[in-house]
């Protein structure tokens, strides 16, 4: 990444989650290089993303942050806070010394200036909409990452990601093991994927399904190459979790399975080849079993909705 120049001016943006939630930050990111194209764009987020930024164009350096804070960062000129609704993440911020902090007000902050914080705005919009309060045009639908280049397999595979960061947002290893299994029937290559800490349960699943070991590709491919995995896909399945959201960056069609979140707040724009399957039950995002309605989620609807997807066809 490129090195600060002495004298440019610094912009600094703080958001120190996932994949899912950077993804869901790319429009945003995207407006701020538009509005200040002379700043040194520094963004402040987990190192493990880095791989991805090449993909989404225009920040020049990563510092690791993960969470809403510290920010080892000194007197940045503009400070932009995309981590949440504050206050650790605004006074995180804060304490950089921007010349100017763009952010949601909270009361617990005084002289937090910005508009307030609406937890019913989709997450995309919600940045867009804090940018547009500033005076900084912003496209929610400003979301495609660039060309990963080839993918680790040959192509058209079918994507099946088990796993989600908490309990509540990932269906049962064996219901989608049946669908995997069902895939490769009809004679379709599934592979299974997830991070480094998912290897267990990708193989559990692939182990019910009868799947081959080399289909197996949790904890084996690094960000650039899952993005470009599941850009030559044909298609991918998956919870309400980062894959869903890579799936939408790339193109690629997606069935995805909402639990406690609506796809209202998360899920894909509308016109794009995904469909999201939600039982209309809210819960904790959080809680360490799958939600309530994740589970009225079966096999049979999963497997319905892939035949109407545009990737994959099942008979």
């Amino acid at each position: 990444m490129a090195l600060e120049e002495p004298g440019r001016p610094v912009l600094l943006a703080l958001r120190g989650l996932g994949l899912g939630d950077l993804l869901a930050s790319v429009p945003a990111l995207r407006a701020l290089r538009r509005a200040h194209p002379g700043h040194h764009f520094v963004l402040a987020t987990p190192a493990y993303l880095g791989g991805l930024l090449p993909l989404i164009g225009g920040v020049d350096e990563l510092i690791d942050v993960s969470g809403p804070g510290p920010v080892p960062y000194a007197s940045p000129d503009v400070a932009v806070n995309l981590h949440g609704s504050g206050p650790e993440s605004i006074q995180a911020l804060r304490r950089t010394r921007p010349g100017r902090l763009l952010t949601h007000t909270h009361p617990a902050v005084p002289g937090s200036d910005g508009p307030e914080w609406n937890a019913e705005t989709h997450e995309r919009q919600r940045w867009c909409s804090l940018l547009e309060w500033y005076g900084i045009a912003a496209d929610p639908d400003d979301l495609a990452l660039g060309d990963p280049g080839p993918g680790p397999l040959p192509g058209g595979e079918v994507v099946i990601h088990p796993g989600a960061a908490f309990r509540a947002r990932q269906w049962p290893p064996d219901r989608f093991a049946q669908v995997a299994a069902e895939l490769v029937r009809t004679g379709h290559r599934v592979v299974v994927t997830g991070g480094v800490t998912e290897i267990a349960l990708a193989r559990h699943v692939a182990a019910l399904a009868g799947l081959p070991e080399e289909s197996v590709l949790a904890g084996r491919t690094n960000l650039p190459e899952l993005a470009a995995l599941t850009a030559h896909a044909a298609l991918v399945v998956c919870g309400d979790t980062g894959m869903s959201h890579l799936a939408t960056a790339v193109g690629t069609p997606s069935v995805i399975l909402y639990g406690p979140v609506p796809p209202a707040l998360w899920g894909p724009p509308p016109g794009r080849p995904h469909i999201a399957l939600w039982a209309g039950r809210r819960g904790d995002p959080h809680g360490d079993t799958p939600s309530e309605g994740l589970l009225e989620i079966g096999v049979a609807e999963v497997l319905d909705a892939v035949r109407r997807s545009r990737g994959v066809e099942v008979r």
